[in-house]
């Protein structure tokens, strides 16, 4: 008589559905309340576990994953305040329409109604950055909410976080039932817009801007065939400023992005009559500033969807491309960097000289995740010609991304070198990825911008127009006395580091660090 098959708790019976969901990594930072999930991701297979040791990392890290694999990773979370630590990442994550399934620990359905310690709303923190929230309310409940909670990641092609909360009664209850989330339906053709953007983008010529957001900077493809659209008629080709992956370097079409500056994007937009958005949004200043428009399009000029975001985007510029007959255009020839001369300026350490070795040196099919706040913005040009890459930036302007970001960035395209470009502040917000970074021998090379300064915020401070009389205002904007050292840093979390101030030293070590196969962190001194 064959065996029984062993009854499932309720913390089991989600592990086994999110394996079989094709969730197949979870980004942890666990409680008490959490502890029978982690005791079945140890006896039930297909789960791999990551630690972070704050929560910041674990969702940074899952948004990044989400980027690089196209389909989401778990976070376990410790009840409201766990999930609370993780808010910025999640924000940045909802931003970059990334897929992530977050299950959050909760007190057992009978102590909830004492008012223990850790007792929090953490329904209401949910909902502030997810679109989708369930509390299960059984053990028999947990494997068909946990499969309801990975259908909810997805919606068309646009990325979706959800939550669920798992009281710990639920996860230690016997009679748990395990699911399987459904295929997720293909994205659909957004197609009704086409012959109208045809229409005007033949008509106005340059007076048009195509504006891509991720759904069409994300494939190269669809970038080929934006390239197409503008060579064919005429009309200025940009993406957004903020993209959540952009591939770049040689034999892509080196599209330039709208600046981050208020001023700089209204004298790029201006002439501009129209503008036709292949899954992007409306052009709009990341903050307000005295006397200058939140609105960053020309007066007047009218915005046409080609797609939404959750569109099929790439599928809806191919068949724009198609309705205006516009040939494949050759990707521009750009010079591949000697291996024999320096391709660099010779002397200390600029934002532009330190983007010149990146781009002479970065390997092919690296992945680059850009933190580096103000000291990032030059990069463009430079990376025009490095070799072919992927760019990750930090997506709804949440700071701490750079580093997790870089974790999961590594596990979600195993086998590919990953450098971060980091500013000295923003790392401060999740140096605890290194640790994970070193536990987990991931082959993130880490570039620290050590400028000893909110570098961003003293730029903002003539932005909005604040003037600063003293040294307590002074001090706000200095990361100095002391400064971070950021080597010592590195060390401590178990990553080699190295310190450079002159543009051969920067391209040795961002060479042996590649060459390592393992974490490296280089400070820049600027």
């Amino acid at each position: 008589m064959p065996n029984a098959p062993t009854p499932l708790n309720g913390a089991e019976s989600l592990v086994t559905t999110l394996a079989a969901s094709g969730v197949p990594l979870c980004f942890a930072n666990p409680g008490t309340s959490e502890m029978h999930f982690v005791a079945a991701l140890d006896r039930i297979p297909g789960v791999r576990c990551v630690l972070g040791l704050f929560e910041g990392v674990v969702t940074g890290a899952a948004d990044g994953y989400y980027r690089m694999a196209g389909q989401p990773a778990a976070t376990l979370l410790h009840l409201g305040p766990g999930l609370g630590n993780g808010l910025a990442n999640l924000h940045n994550a909802r931003k970059a329409r990334s897929g992530i399934v977050n299950i959050v620990g909760d007190h057992a359905t009978d102590h909830v109604r004492h008012e223990s310690p850790l007792k929090s709303e953490g329904e209401a923190i949910a909902r502030s950055v997810s679109h989708w929230v369930r509390s299960s309310a059984s053990a028999a409940d947990v494997g068909a909410d946990g499969a309801a909670a990975v259908q909810a990641t997805r919606d068309g092609a646009e990325g979706r976080i959800a939550t669920l909360l798992l009281p710990a009664d639920t996860a230690w209850g016997a009679g748990g039932q395990a699911a399987m989330a459904r295929a997720p339906q293909a994205p659909a053709v957004h197609l009704g817009a086409v012959p109208a953007a045809a229409r005007l983008l033949r008509q106005l010529g340059p007076r048009a801007v195509l504006l891509l957001g991720t759904g069409g900077s994300r494939s190269l493809a669809a970038q080929q065939h934006a390239a197409a659209i503008a060579a064919h008629t005429g009309c200025r080709l940009l993406a957004e400023f903020y993209n959540a992956r952009m591939p770049g370097g040689r034999g892509t079409p080196g599209i330039e992005r709208l600046p981050y500056a208020v001023d700089a994007t209204v004298a790029k937009l201006a002439g501009a009559e129209a503008l036709v958005l292949a899954g992007s949004t409306e052009p709009i200043g990341f903050f307000a500033y005295p006397g200058k428009p939140s609105q960053l399009k020309p007066a007047g000029a009218m915005l046409l969807q080609l797609a939404e975001p959750q569109h099929d985007v790439p599928a809806a510029l191919a068949a724009l491309a198609a309705e205006l007959g516009a040939p494949p255009v050759a990707a521009p020839q750009r010079p591949v960097p000697g291996a024999e001369a320096a391709t660099w300026p010779n002397g200390p350490l600029t934002a532009d000289s330190v983007a010149a070795v990146v781009a002479a040196v970065l390997p092919e099919q690296a992945v680059v995740v850009d933190e580096a706040v103000s000291n990032g913005r030059g990069f463009g040009a430079a990376m025009r010609n490095a070799a072919p890459h992927d760019w990750l930036q930090t997506m709804g302007g949440a700071i701490g991304f750079g580093l997790p970001g870089g974790v999961g960035a590594a596990l979600g395209a195993p086998g590919r070198p990953v450098l971060v470009l980091e500013g000295d502040g923003s790392a401060m917000y999740t140096v605890q990825a290194l640790w994970t970074m070193a536990r987990e021998s991931l082959p993130v090379v880490v570039l620290v911008f050590a400028n000893r300064a909110y570098r961003i915020l003293q730029g903002e401070l003539q932005g909005v127009g604040a003037q600063i009389s003293g040294q307590k205002a002074e001090a706000m904007l200095s990361l100095g006395n002391p400064s971070l050292d950021w080597v010592a840093l590195a060390r401590g979390h178990g990553v080699p580091g190295v310190r450079v101030d002159h543009t051969d030293a920067l391209a040795r070590a961002l060479r042996d660090g590649f060459a390592s196969g393992g974490p490296m962190l280089i400070e820049a001194l600027l």
